[in-house]
Parts: structure tokens; sequence; C-alpha cells
């Protein structure tokens, strides 16, 4: 029978080491994870060769075109991002432990959580409750590795390992310029869009899920340019290389003057929902999820 419990750790194995690696495997560029991790270049490999004379293997490979994992690596990866999950669970409950009255909310961009989070601290005013913004990839990595203990947000997203509630649904919008040829109508449908290119996304379920890929009647959406950040694709739609298709909480005409959202007809609406970790029995976590039930509600705005 396989053990899929995390190894034990090595007593001259270091976490930190563990980490820069992990983070180095994710890039696959040791540029790019030194600017992730606020570090000198050449300062994040030699911490990688001193976790691969502690580990006795060689991990990466470092070619012209970027850096790949060796077989080792490979067989490494997994169980040194279960170690760290294991170190991070470790310590929240540690820390949970020595203060019981403790909970951090996430929320991603164009939801506001504030009507709960003061509803809760007025039920536990000797709580201390705090509220971090989080990226839009970000509510389920920061849920298991402890970050957060309860989170608001969109689907979809990977529920495995979480409590997920339903709280309200916000229709789906059109994201132009101001100058796009359909800026100014009361309303849109997929059949306007047709041959306007998408930006896509790194992860396949969302990009299809935000693309709506394929259409209803089996059509591809067309490709527009591949974007990570939010800020790149409101640029990108800005310059008028594509348009995409939002969650009308997201007001992304507000963040940017020049671009304008028109309601989109014939698409399903998209979930906002709470998610918490499967396994989180914390009272504050409880009542989190009760004033969230009564206290959040889709903006005016979103909701029209």
């Amino acid at each position: 029978m396989q053990d899929d419990a995390p190894p034990e750790l090595p007593a001259d194995l270091d976490l930190r080491l563990v980490r820069y690696f992990t983070v180095v495997a994710a890039h696959r560029h040791f540029g790019r994870a030194a600017a992730e991790l606020l570090i000198a270049q050449p300062s994040l490999s030699r911490q990688v060769r001193r976790l691969e004379q502690q580990v006795g293997a060689r991990l990466l490979d470092r070619t012209p075109q970027g850096t790949r994992l060796t077989a080792a690596g490979e067989a490494f990866l997994p169980r040194a991002r279960a170690l760290l999950r294991a170190a991070a669970a470790a310590k929240a409950a540690a820390v949970a432990a020595a203060q019981p009255s403790r909970i951090t909310i996430g929320y991603t961009t164009g939801i506001i959580v504030t009507r709960a989070v003061r509803a809760l601290r007025h039920l536990h005013p000797d709580a201390e409750v705090q509220a971090i913004h989080l990226d839009w990839q970000a509510p389920r990595a920061a849920l298991l590795d402890h970050q957060v203990d309860a989170t608001v947000t969109r689907l979809p997203f990977p529920t495995d390992g979480l409590h997920v509630t339903v709280l309200y649904d916000e229709p789906r919008r059109l994201l132009i310029p101001l100058d796009h040829r359909l800026a100014g109508k009361e309303s849109v449908t997929l059949d306007d869009i047709a041959a306007e290119p998408m930006p896509r996304l790194p992860d396949p379920v969302l990009s299809a899920y935000w693309r709506i890929d394929p259409r209803p009647d089996g059509s591809p959406a067309p490709d527009g340019p591949l974007v990570d950040a939010l800020e790149d694709k409101l640029e990108l739609i800005a310059a008028g290389q594509a348009v995409a298709i939002v969650s009308a909480g997201l007001r992304a005409d507000h963040l940017r003057p020049d671009l304008t959202m028109i309601p989109l007809h014939g698409v399903e609406p998209t979930h906002v929902v709470l998610a918490t970790r499967a396994d989180d029995r914390s009272r504050l976590v409880a009542a989190f999820r009760k004033v969230a039930r009564e206290h959040l509600r889709p903006t005016e705005t979103a909701a029209g």
C-alpha cells in the first residue's frame, strides 16, 4: 500500500532552499524565479546548488533556453511541495493553538467583503480578523498553504479538499475599448463577437470558461494572445487587440477609463463563492461562513 504522507525531513535539508527550488521549478527559469523571490540570480543559483548537495542529486539542468528538471528533480518536486505544505500546516496549527481567535480572509479583485468582515468583528470583538487581497489564480493554494482561512472568489477553480458555498451570481459582460464598433450598444450576444479574438489564460479550464470555448454551436473561440496578469489583459483590450468576457463585479472599466462593459446575453452567470479548507473546524471560520451568507451580495452595478 502506497504511503501518501510526506517523507520525514532529513536534519540537513533546509526548507528555505526547498522553497527556492519549487519556485525555480514553477518558472523553469532562474531569472524569473529570482525576481519573484526578490533575491539576486547568482545567489539563487548558489542556494539551489546547496540544496542539490543536501539531497545528493542534481535537480535542475541549466540550458540556454531556460531550466528543466532532471529525473531526480521530477521525483523530488511533488514531495518538496508536500513538505512545504506540511510545514505551513504545522505552523498554522501552532499559531491557532496559541492564538485561537484569529482568522485571515482572502478576496479577489472586484469582490467586496467589508460587510461580512465588519459583522464578524462585531460578533467576535476579541478576535483578530484580517482581510487580504489575493491574485485571481491564488485562492486554492492560499487556503491549502494556510495563508488564509477563508476566501471569497469566483468559480471555476479546483475544489477538492475545500468546502465551497455559493454566495451569489454575477452576470458576465463584454469588456471592450471605448472606440470599439460595439461600444454604446445596450447589450450583445456571442454572435456579435464570433470573430473577435479573446485573450487566452495559462489555466486551460479558466481559459475555456472565460472565453466560452467552444461556443454553444461547437465552434472554437478565436484565439488572442496568452496573458497571465489582469493588468496585461486590460492593456491588451485597451489597445484594440482583443475583447474579453468578464464578471460584472470586476468593474474593469473603473480600472481603465478607456474601457467599457456591455451586458452579454445568452451566457450563464459566474458564481461568487466562499471557500474554506474542508477539514477546518475553527469557530471563526464557521462564524464567517454564516455572516458571509447573510451579508455578501452583488453590487447594484453588477446585479443590474
